[in-house]
């Protein structure tokens, strides 16, 4: 008895490069699953990586199942004289459904373009992606040829001195093992070797023209406590792009300060709290707990603090203000967490200790107010390691967090115990006076109860993907796709699909600031709105909101 795909019912040698007529109809499926709307626009290119990795997962979830069903169950599959004919209308219908999929590929990729307000794809968008995912699907077709094969080759060896059917079990566990300590002991730890050590160079290069500043009460001046050099591209960005008091001043129509921004670079000390104490240090030299307003910030995994946040704040307290931050890792915030999260978690915990300690031996009523302040991975330490019950006897003023990872316990709580009706994009929390939630469309003020002492703050767009993921998308749709409303910049066509969405997240994942406003990219705009909501500052209104906008619009983009 033979398979319809080249697999025998029992007997002959499998045929591992023969394809399964089968599994081509699954991962067609796949295919097209994958180019329907997601949440992140993709350029052809990505598409197809995406769609051709789909397409690989399907066919190997089709292979499998004709293998359990005619070898493990040893179940009735198509006789002989009927193997060629299953076969072609297997292939008929593969080629039926990847031929729709790329007719309606540019309409379902404009439905996400059309949310973000962007142009539409061209019309080779379709012929690209094709071309891509079949190159992607053959290459791994090609990997998964060689695992099966290997496993039977080794289990046969282990059947010679191994009773029963233990012998290819075995073999096929220890294939399986291989190929991991490959990928995970070879590839992925030298790309993360290679990449952190590209990253540490990087930092150590000089941009043109940067030099440390003549203001002996700034970071990295002569007078610091931290070197020019040891601040790294990322902390003398940081420090340079300081806003000037006469900037600030045309703003609010009085005469400004120049806000204290202390960074402590990843060299400047061997360990977190060596780091932390010097950042205190400095901070203090540069007066940091005489200021009217004082944010610990945690940055993300390269150490890049985003001005479009910090200064927000700075004009809206009159330059009263004063950041303080130390780098913890040279990697982007994925490999990061992938690699070394504890620094980070290390790093934030330390800092806040020092800084909190200080705080809460100053009298109360002459010290700043202290805020905590963390995008992306940032958010994700400074939640992770905040230390909610040790504080509670004289607590921080609040806490502002932007696009928190998925990963993050309190984001993740958040959503789970939201109230019900509210979605999961935006989950109303309690009554509102502990913690509030929005995105683009400022509604911090919607809320049951007026604010209490302490203000939790989340700044989380409805299309990121890196807030939204969950690994069991895989297996059931995810609240924010089932829910109504959905959010606003989320493709009303996008639908769940068992384990495509999932890749289509994840993938998102790595072109998520590819849209300004939308998916990780957070913007001014917004953290204008948010900052107002943490601070109150005084004689806010929507008519000085709009001004500050005026005033970020005409700036520089922050990167």
């Amino acid at each position: 008895m033979t398979t319809f795909d080249g697999a025998p019912g029992t007997g002959a040698e499998p045929r591992y490069w023969r394809l399964s007529a089968f599994g081509l109809t699954v991962a067609a499926v796949f295919f097209v699953a994958s180019l329907t709307p997601s949440m992140i626009p993709r350029a052809p290119l990505m598409q197809g990586v995406l769609s051709g990795l789909s397409a690989a997962a399907g066919y190997g979830l089709g292979a499998l199942a004709v293998w359990i069903w005619g070898r493990a169950l040893l179940l009735p599959l198509p006789e002989p004289g009927e193997d060629r004919e299953v076969r072609f209308a297997f292939f008929a219908l593969t080629l039926a459904l990847a031929l729709y999929g790329l007719w309606r590929a540019a309409d379902w990729q404009n439905a996400t373009r059309r949310v973000m307000e962007l142009e539409p794809v061209g019309t080779a968008h379709p012929l690209t992606v094709g071309l891509v995912a079949l190159v992607v699907f053959t290459l791994l077709w090609g990997l998964g040829s060689v695992v099966p094969l290997a496993a039977r080759r080794a289990g046969h060896a282990l059947a010679r001195i191994m009773p029963g059917r233990t012998g290819p079990v075995l073999g096929a566990v220890l294939a399986l093992w291989l190929l991991w300590a490959l990928l995970n002991g070879v590839v992925i730890r030298q790309v993360m070797t290679v990449a952190d050590g590209l990253f540490a160079a990087i930092e150590e290069t000089f941009d043109e023209g940067s030099e440390p500043p003549a203001d002996p009460m700034m970071t990295g001046s002569e007078a610091s406590l931290v070197t020019w050099e040891e601040l790294g591209n990322r902390g003398r960005d940081f420090v340079a792009r300081t806003p000037d008091p006469a900037e600030i001043a045309a703003f609010t129509g009085a005469e400004a300060l120049r806000p204290v921004r202390v960074y402590v670079g990843r060299t400047s000390a061997d360990t977190a709290r060596a780091r932390a104490e010097l950042a205190l240090e400095e901070l203090i030299r540069q007066g940091g707990f005489e200021r009217e307003i004082l944010i610990v910030t945690t940055p993300v995994g390269t150490g890049w603090m985003d001005p479009g946040s910090h200064d927000v704040v700075d004009f809206m307290w009159n330059g009263d203000t004063a950041h303080v931050a130390a780098q913890y890792s040279y990697l982007t915030s994925v490999l990061s967490i992938l690699t070394n999260v504890e620094y980070g978690f290390d790093q934030a915990r330390a800092l806040f200790d020092v800084v909190h300690d200080h705080w809460t031996a100053l009298p109360e009523n002459d010290r700043p107010r202290l805020y905590i302040h963390g995008l992306s991975q940032g958010a994700l330490n400074s939640q992770a390691t905040l230390p909610f019950a040790d504080m509670l006897a004289d607590p921080i003023d609040g806490a502002f967090w932007a696009g928190s990872p998925f990963l993050s316990p309190v984001w993740a709580g958040i959503r789970r115990d939201r109230e019900t009706g509210s979605p999961a994009w935006r989950p109303v929390y309690g009554n509102g006076s502990l913690v509030r939630v929005s995105n683009q469309e400022n509604t911090y003020e919607q809320a049951a109860a007026p604010w209490g002492p302490i203000r939790l703050v989340f700044l989380h767009y409805g299309s990121d993907p890196i807030v939204n993921f969950d690994f069991a998308t895989i297996w059931r749709a995810p609240d924010w796709l089932t829910e109504e409303p959905r959010a606003p910049d989320v493709a009303p066509e996008m639908r769940w699909f068992p384990l495509v969405t999932a890749f289509q997240t994840a993938l998102d994942m790595t072109a998520a600031l590819g849209v300004e406003g939308y998916g990780h990219f957070y913007v001014d705009d917004d953290y204008i709105d948010a900052w107002a909501a943490l601070t109150d500052p005084p004689g806010w209104s929507a008519e000085r909101a709009e001004a500050l906008r005026a005033v970020f619009d005409a700036r520089p983009p922050p990167w």
